[in-house]
């Protein structure tokens, strides 16, 4: 008796815990938008209605936005095009597609002529600062999560693991947000950071947004498939999404076989999502890949 009694306490404990910890795939699409002033605008974007579709602005960084920007240690300012995506044209699209939300990211690559560095003067102020910066900004705008997406650091792992997840934390607890990613990439520097802040905070983050087009331009499907694998490792239990960029810089392209790869991670119940740098590059070829990627998602079987 005690002993069936232990095996069928097991098998509710195994039926519980199982679903979390198992592989499986999303219609999840998600798109960058706005960082290279070229006038697209959200109604540019072809929305397929069988998708969870995401808009990520790029970015909101705190730096000034001055001629020569410096740091403002968590003092965000917008840094994205305003003018064609405002607050109006926010909420226009999210009225017209109940399953578009809008996020805005953090960093970024370049600032000015310079590189954005993540650069606090301490977790408190920084944190704080940040805190009260973008509540604004998200309140504005009406955005429904962020994305963590600093390529350059002044700070070590650990501070920025603290300061990137107190930041989560308080939006999340505050109701301002109801979902975070982070867009690391391979880079050691990059990945002792992102690491770091998986390791501490990793239960917060919703969305893992793996830059795969930073690898080697003519990465082929087996390699693709073996990066995959190797950044779902590296992010354990985490959604790592898909991704490729349109500006022709590296990874494996829609040409030479991402949707093929995509396919594959499919079959396998591991295609969480797919992602795409960026708008303001795929509007000169009509967004050919961003129909092609949700297309594939919409699929159920």
């Amino acid at each position: 008796m005690e002993f069936s009694k232990l095996f069928f306490t097991f098998f509710i404990l195994q039926t519980l815990l199982v679903p979390s910890i198992q592989s499986a795939n999303s219609d999840l699409f998600r798109e960058y938008i706005g960082a290279e002033f070229n006038n697209v605008r959200f109604s540019d974007v072809p929305i397929n209605s069988n998708v969870e579709f995401h808009f990520i602005l790029a970015f909101a960084i705190d730096y000034t936005t001055s001629s020569s920007p410096s740091p403002t240690d968590g003092q965000f300012n917008i840094f994205w095009d305003s003018d064609n995506l405002s607050p109006s044209q926010v909420s226009s699209i999210k009225n017209a597609h109940s399953n578009v939300k809008v996020a805005l990211s953090l960093g970024g690559d370049s600032v000015g002529n310079g590189y954005a560095y993540f650069n606090p003067s301490s977790v408190d102020s920084w944190v704080s600062n940040a805190v009260s910066s973008l509540t604004k900004i998200i309140k504005e705008y009406n955005l429904d999560g962020i994305d963590i997406d600093y390529e350059h650091f002044k700070a070590d792992p650990e501070t920025f693991s603290e300061c990137i997840g107190k930041l989560i934390t308080t939006l999340k607890q505050n109701g301002v947000i109801s979902f975070a990613s982070i867009a690391p990439f391979d880079d050691d520097q990059v990945q002792s950071h992102y690491l770091a802040l998986w390791r501490s905070y990793g239960h917060l983050i919703d969305y893992v947004n793996f830059q795969f087009y930073a690898y080697d331009q003519g990465t082929t499907v087996d390699q693709f498939i073996s990066y995959f694998q190797t950044q779902s490792s590296n992010y354990n239990g985490g959604k790592v999404l898909a991704s490729f960029a349109t500006d022709g810089s590296g990874g494996l392209s829609p040409e030479n076989g991402f949707f093929t790869a995509c396919s594959r991670l499919k079959s396998q119940q591991n295609l969480h999502g797919i992602f795409v740098w960026s708008a303001d590059d795929s509007m000169s070829g009509g967004f050919r890949y961003e129909k092609q990627s949700q297309s594939l998602l919409a699929i159920t079987h």
